[in-house]
């Protein structure tokens, strides 16, 4: 009977120790959300503000001065995976959100194949306002909003990063090299104090005008599924 009682205790005490009973029983708050950056929830939200109003502040900027929207982000900062695009379509700047109507429910169709919604991903652009006719971004372009978009990272702190299109990928990573070339394999960065696993893929818009690509497409989300297993997300 006294080893019954031993063996109870025993597993009790290490019960309360796993739950941290010390902290249930102060009256400070606890903070779940602590990172490698130190950037809390409070925090990430004052920083994402703060960037936000600080685009929405860009002078002589000839793609603002023609939009209806600023197209800052969707999705859950929390999350720890964060996608990019290219820049803001015609429903995109309407709403006022990234990747909506036609591109947005095959992005959506796509998350869902693998267990994704926009409730555990992070979503942006490298360019926050709509280019006129829907026209690819120019270099002068990118260069002035590239350091915003790397902030942006900076801010969310994903673990995995997935670039959708030439523009993400080049933005992000360097280089002229286009998504046929690159697609299908991760490649690490660090990103101001982060290290990322960054894969990029073919951008729904593309998908649509050449649906025959879907099947690489599915080949890089299984392995941002199996990425995603892999660490724990």
């Amino acid at each position: 009977m006294t080893k019954k009682i031993n063996s109870k205790l025993t597993k009790l005490i290490n019960y309360y120790s796993l739950i941290n009973y010390n902290l249930i029983f102060k009256n400070q708050t606890i903070n779940r959300y602590r990172n490698n950056n130190h950037i809390g929830q409070g925090n990430k939200e004052s920083n994402l503000k703060k960037l936000q109003t600080t685009i929405r502040n860009i002078k002589n900027c000839e793609l603002k001065k023609n939009a209806n929207n600023l197209v800052f982000s969707d999705g859950n900062p929390n999350s720890k995976i964060m996608i990019i695009g290219e820049g803001p379509g015609a429903d995109e700047d309407n709403e006022g959100f990234p990747f909506v109507g036609r591109t947005g429910q095959l992005l959506d169709k796509m998350l869902l194949s693998i267990n994704l919604d926009r409730k555990n991903v992070y979503i942006t652009n490298v360019l926050n306002y709509r280019a006129p006719e829907n026209r690819r971004p120019t270099d002068e372009e990118v260069k002035k909003y590239s350091p915003y978009l790397f902030k942006h990272i900076e801010i969310i702190s994903p673990k995995i990063l997935i670039l959708l299109g030439s523009t993400a990928l080049n933005t992000v990573l360097g280089g002229e090299d286009v998504i046929s070339k690159v697609r299908g394999r991760w490649i690490e960065k660090k990103i101001g104090n982060n290290k990322v696993n960054i894969i990029a893929s073919f951008h729904p818009a593309f998908l649509m005008r050449q649906p025959a690509q879907k099947k690489l497409a599915w080949i890089d989300l299984k392995m941002i599924k199996d990425k995603k297993l892999q660490l724990k997300i």
